[in-house]
This record gives structure tokens, C-alpha cells and sequence, in this order.
């Protein structure tokens, strides 16, 4: 970034996290996130909420449905998390989502 003062820098990475958190029907201590950030003169959230929208809907299929949540990260500001329908049921609860759809 130093090198390159007027460029932009959009990065997503995703990795497994670990948590202490005791194991049981709903709770694993191993899970997959996903960070996402857009540094650069001129950008604003809307950049990065499309590089977002675009990613998922890849990820998971172009009829996903995606929420974005304000959220409170220390390291970052704005920050949001992202929710997407279930990919098997497309909303409609199953199993898999817990009913959540």
C-alpha cells in the first residue's frame, strides 16, 4: 500500500477459525469465516457491500438471498455481517437450516 498510494486494495479471505466453545448439538468449536475488506481514496461501503453481494452469489448460487447486519468489529468500521438463505431449502426451512430457512 505504501508503494502504490492511489490504488485499491480489495481482499477476501476465508479460513477455518477455532473457538473455546464446548461442542454439542448446535455448536462446533471449528467454523468457516469469511473477511472482506476495500482500502482505497474515493471507496465507499457500497464498493464493498457489491464485492460482497458478488462473491456470495457465486459462491452459492445466483438465487441466494443475502441480508447485511450492522455489526460491531473492534478492527474495523463499518463492519456488517452478511446472512444468506439455505442453499438446500432456498428458504423454505429444512433440516439442514434448522427451520431457519
Amino acid at each position: 500500500m505504501k508503494k502504490n498510494l492511489n490504488k485499491e486494495l480489495r481482499i477476501i479471505s476465508a479460513g477455518k477459525v477455532y473457538r473455546r466453545d464446548e461442542d454439542d448439538a448446535t455448536h462446533t468449536h471449528q467454523f468457516t469465516q469469511v473477511d472482506c475488506f476495500a482500502v482505497g481514496k474515493n471507496i465507499s461501503f457500497s464498493h464493498l457491500k457489491s464485492t460482497i453481494e458478488l462473491v456470495t452469489k457465486e459462491l452459492l448460487g445466483k438465487e441466494a438471498n443475502i441480508r447485511f447486519r450492522p455489526s460491531y468489529f473492534p478492527f474495523t468500521e463499518p463492519s456488517v455481517e452478511v446472512d444468506a438463505t439455505c442453499t438446500r431449502c432456498q428458504g423454505k426451512e429444512c433440516s439442514v437450516c434448522k427451520g431457519t430457512g
